[in-house]
C-alpha cells in the first residue's frame, strides 16, 4: 500500500513569548517571511495548516490564557480555516489531537517549521517519523536563540545535519512545493 501523497504544514510555537521574547530568535525576519511564504503556498494548493501553541500550567507566565502563548500577529494564520491547537510538551503529538486530525484528512507528508529548533521542532520531527509520516523539515524555516554553549545558528545547522536522513528530508522554503 502506497503512503498518502497528501501534505500538511505544521507550524510550531510561533508565539509571542518565544518570537518577541527577551532574546530574538536567529534570523527572525527571514524566518517569519519564509513561514508566511509557505503558508501562502499551502493555501494556494489547498493544503491544511496546523499551528501549535505551547502552554504551561495555569498561573504560570505560559498559561493558556497568557498573551505570551498567543501566535504572533505577523503570522498569516487564519483562525477560521487553520487548525490551532494547544500542546503542553515538546512533542506536538503527545496528548493532543494532532495525530487523529492528520489521519482524518489522510496526511502522508508533514512539512515542519517553527520554534525552537532543539526542543519542539526536533522532538516533533522524530515523533512524526516514528509515526510513519514522511517528514520535510524546512531548513530555513525553524529557529532558536543562543544558549550559552552554542549560537542559534550552530544549533540550527546541527539539527539540520542530525535530523536529515533518518528522520527528515530537508528542503528550503524557496524550493519546497506543495
Amino acid at each position: 500500500m502506497q503512503p498518502s501523497q497528501q501534505k500538511a504544514l505544521l507550524i510550531i510555537d510561533m508565539q509571542q513569548g518565544l518570537f518577541h521574547g527577551p532574546q530574538a530568535p536567529f534570523a527572525a525576519s527571514t524566518l517569519l517571511s519564509n513561514i508566511n511564504h509557505l503558508i501562502a503556498l499551502a493555501r494556494k494548493a489547498d493544503v491544511p495548516i496546523f499551528c501549535a501553541r505551547h502552554t504551561g500550567p495555569d498561573g504560570s507566565p505560559f498559561a493558556e490564557s497568557s498573551p505570551l502563548t498567543r501566535l504572533i500577529p505577523e503570522l498569516n494564520v487564519d483562525a477560521d480555516s487553520d487548525v490551532v491547537f494547544i500542546k503542553k510538551y515538546p512533542n506536538c503529538f503527545r496528548e493532543t489531537e494532532l495525530l487523529a486530525a492528520l489521519k482524518q484528512v489522510g496526511i502522508g507528508e508533514l512539512v515542519i517549521v517553527g520554534m525552537k529548533t532543539e526542543f519542539c521542532v526536533d522532538t516533533t520531527c522524530r515523533a512524526a517519523a516514528d509515526l510513519g509520516f514522511r517528514v520535510v523539515l524546512i531548513e530555513d524555516g525553524h529557529s532558536s536563540v543562543d544558549n550559552g554553549q552554542l549560537s542559534a545558528e550552530q544549533i540550527i545547522a546541527h539539527h539540520n545535519q542530525t535530523l536529515a536522513g533518518p528522520f527528515v528530508q530537508l528542503a528550503t522554503s524557496a524550493a519546497y512545493q506543495f
